[in-house]
């Protein structure tokens, strides 16, 4: 059997940085994938979706394109020729990551591994390998939520990136950031979508001001939102599909998109016969060093279930490969996580929301503006941005930003520095604005909104 100080199981971002960084340290390092190399961010998730993002918005910008003098006769979308220029995108990012691979002296194992000991794995063709160390970076999967009468007439958002031509009338179950991003898409691409709340609001676990800002923006775009309700069944009726809600109500379709969350990809990982028990939700529990309770199997990414996020997993693989084979031992902070949600318009947010701030900081300032933007004075476009910070009164330290708007996700990535170097609020008021822009609002909010506690 040929043997390797690591062998990673996937290869997504946390996998191949993981074995990348192992090799340069000196290992001799495997990388078992059974799909394509890059994992769900370039093949099916970050960058195909951001793409499509992208091509979604050039119909708001053809819009306001004639206030500013701008004569765009009769716009004409082509998805064929979009999802030809993605998927070549896509293909060409693959390679890359294989390339990268190969140059660091990583042997790509070609098929999903299975763990058969403690050091030794096999692949589908009964090939064995055995490593000193095993790396699980086996991402995360969609989930597939309840076996509905129908569930099979439905996508995922796996689903999504292999439509061959844009729906006419999509109905979107979800009220998280993938399935809301895949509705901006479609709807501004020209369908016509529905999407179906469970819950009574968008975005759980995001502030709230931001959750109720999004959902009326996103509503005064077009989309329509069917909160409080379930899908109950999907049904064929002729060339078109039906979906029945718990209220009794129909929706006729032509497409329905189960955007659901997604789920640590443990199954068949053989995880039970080593020992490795998984948690409530079917991830791997590790420590702050991504050490399984097996102590020379580890897990990074998404099927630890902690910060699901491209760039965490990238961390979390590099803090890995340092700590076992660079004789350096990282922990990774999970606490402070810039994100961005890439609907339409786009949110930012980087800290604590709100309601987590109160149970630590009960002497909490909030700072708010909620405006036009300039362009917008000209193009006729009725959205507004919302900018949010929460201030701990007692220390002045800024703990939380959320933001809608354009741009905002490049807002929350520089905000983030900030947070990270404990700026106080004293300190972005010092800070000169740049002018017009809509970030300057972060230096010039002089009175707070709300002031709890006082």
């Amino acid at each position: 059997m040929e043997q390797f100080d690591l062998i990673v199981i996937g290869g997504g971002s946390g996998g191949v940085r993981a074995a990348r960084i192992a090799a340069n340290h000196g290992a001799r390092v495997a990388l078992a994938e059974g799909y394509r190399m890059g994992g769900t961010c370039v093949i099916r998730g970050c960058v195909p979706k951001k793409l499509m993002v992208y091509a979604s918005r050039f119909a708001q910008e053809f819009e306001e394109a004639a206030g500013f003098g701008w004569l765009v006769d009769a716009p004409r979308f082509d998805w064929a020729t979009l999802k030809t220029r993605r998927d070549a995108e896509v293909a060409r990012l693959e390679g890359i990551y294989r390339s990268n691979l190969l140059n660091a002296g990583v042997q790509i194992l070609e098929g999903r591994a299975t763990l058969l000991d403690r050091h030794t794995v096999i692949l589908p063709n009964g090939q064995r390998f055995q490593a000193k160390h095993i790396l699980i970076a086996s991402g995360a999967q969609p989930a597939r939520g309840p076996d509905i009468p129908g569930h099979e007439l439905a996508i995922d958002s796996n689903g999504f990136f292999d439509l061959p031509t844009l729906p006419r009338r999509v109905v979107v179950q979800g009220a998280g950031y993938i399935a809301l991003e895949l509705a901006c898409v479609l709807h501004l691409l020209g369908a016509d979508v529905t999407v179906v709340v469970r819950g009574e609001q968008i975005l759980r676990g995001f502030d709230d001001d931001l959750r109720q800002h999004l959902a009326t923006e996103m509503a005064h775009s077009g989309l329509q939102f069917r909160f409080g309700r379930e899908v109950q069944a999907i049904a064929r009726v002729g060339d078109a599909l039906q979906v029945h809600l718990d209220n009794g109500d129909t929706l006729a379709t032509d497409c329905v998109l189960r955007a659901l969350g997604r789920g640590p990809n443990t199954q068949g990982l053989g995880l039970e016969g080593v020992g490795i028990t998984l948690d409530a939700q079917g991830a791997i529990p590790v420590d702050d060093f991504s050490q399984t309770t097996v102590p020379n199997i580890y897990a990074v990414g998404d099927v630890t279930n902690r910060v699901n996020l491209t760039p965490m997993a990238i961390r979390e693989g590099h803090a890995f490969a340092d700590t076992v084979f660079g004789s350096t031992p990282r922990r990774v902070d999970h606490t402070l996580v810039p994100t961005a949600v890439f609907t339409t318009p786009e949110v930012g947010v980087v800290g604590l929301t709100e309601e987590q701030a109160l149970k630590s900081h009960p002497r909490l300032d909030v700072y708010r503006a909620v405006f036009r933007p300039l362009k917008a004075t000209l193009s006729g476009h009725t959205g507004k941005m919302l900018l949010k910070l929460l201030v701990d009164r007692d220390t002045d330290r800024v703990l939380g930003f959320h933001a809608v708007g354009p741009d905002t996700g490049e807002m929350a990535q520089l905000v983030g520095v900030a947070l990270q170097l404990q700026a106080t609020k004293t300190a972005l008021d010092a800070t000169l604005a740049v002018h017009p822009t809509a970030a300057e609002e972060l230096v010039t909010m002089r009175t707070p909104a709300v002031r709890h506690n006082l």
